[in-house]
């Protein structure tokens, strides 16, 4: 008998010593829940024709969206896609909406942890090389000549990938880093001979005497995306996942009510209506991410690595997170 109430005993304390061990493992295995988020930052890019930003801003989308959790939205307009990137390396920015393919890229592979949700625009009518002197007439005949246009975007891929279509090199034309309307009073002034132009500013200086050369149709897809700081996305997929159906929202919302849409834009840019209602046709604002789109941001990998702005390259499917 002693025996057995020891044998039961030695039973009870080794049973309360297990629950003990997994109560504590359990409870330490758990993970932490995410922080309450309090603020989204989201960045406002509105040229060079963004009319889904202008759209969400004016009708106050993302706003009315996030504030029935009683977070506050804060739109940034950060135009540069090196500065927003840094901003998400800073933990300052949660959402570039409207950023070019070539900054998502070179974020990601110099450490950034960025992840691209959905597309913002295709839109290769809207990226332009323009000249004004009428001894050129084709991209052959930049050889020698000075281009100004901003380093490292679509429009300077748009350039290099036109000359080695044309049998040339990036090297046969001086190039200088400009951004698109220092490149346009340069090409007007006279300093320069082509100019990299996108949206209303190549309207505009096609009105004062500029010429269309070429522009991305066939050459490039001018790929902006949407990004998202990848902590962000690990903690909060929920509100990512609002954040998209805001972008598809803004987007129905212009396919059904476009002359609105389109008066919006207008005031926004200081153009006409009928200056906005022209250049819409050039962008496809579908957000959804295609197979078209990965090969489109492959070619422009390999756009910056073999033109030496790139030193390594990255995965680009594992870049772009097509469902959350």
């Amino acid at each position: 008998m002693k025996q057995g109430r020891r044998f039961w005993a030695a039973a009870a304390v080794m049973v309360g010593i297990m629950f003990l061990f997994t109560f504590t493992v359990g409870g330490c295995s758990r993970s932490a829940p995410a922080e309450k988020v309090s603020a989204i930052n989201i960045t406002y890019v509105k040229a060079p024709l963004n009319v889904p930003s202008i759209v969400e801003k004016q009708r106050q989308m993302f706003e009315q969206e996030f504030a029935k959790d009683g977070i506050t939205v804060t739109s940034q307009e950060i135009t540069s896609g090196a500065k927003q990137t840094e901003a998400v390396a800073a933990g300052a920015l949660d959402f570039c909406n409207g950023l070019g393919g070539t900054s998502a890229i070179l974020a990601a592979a110099n450490g950034v942890d960025i992840k691209i949700i959905s597309m913002y625009s295709r839109a290769p009518k809207a990226f332009m090389i323009l000249v004004k002197s009428p001894d050129i007439r084709s991209v052959p005949d930049l050889k020698g000549k000075k281009v100004a246009g901003p380093k490292g975007t679509i429009l300077h891929q748009l350039l290099v990938t036109a000359l080695v279509k044309n049998s040339l090199r990036a090297e046969d034309v001086q190039f200088f880093n400009m951004d698109i309307p220092g490149a346009v009073a340069a090409l007007m002034n006279g300093s320069v001979d082509a100019a990299l132009v996108a949206g209303a500013d190549a309207n505009k200086a096609m009105s004062a005497g500029a010429r269309l050369l070429t522009d991305g149709q066939g050459l490039v897809d001018g790929t902006v995306v949407v990004g998202v700081r990848g902590g962000f996305l690990k903690q909060h997929p929920d509100l990512v996942k609002r954040f998209k159906q805001v972008q598809l929202d803004s987007v129905a919302f212009i396919r059904q009510n476009p002359e609105e849409a389109y008066r919006l834009a207008a005031n926004e840019l200081g153009l006409t209506v009928d200056e906005v209602r022209q250049m819409y046709p050039w962008y496809d604002f579908d957000p959804q991410v295609k197979d078209s789109d990965i090969q489109e941001l492959k070619a422009t990998q390999d756009f910056l690595y073999n033109n030496g702005m790139l030193t390594k390259k990255i995965d680009i499917e594992g870049l772009v997170v097509k469902d959350q």
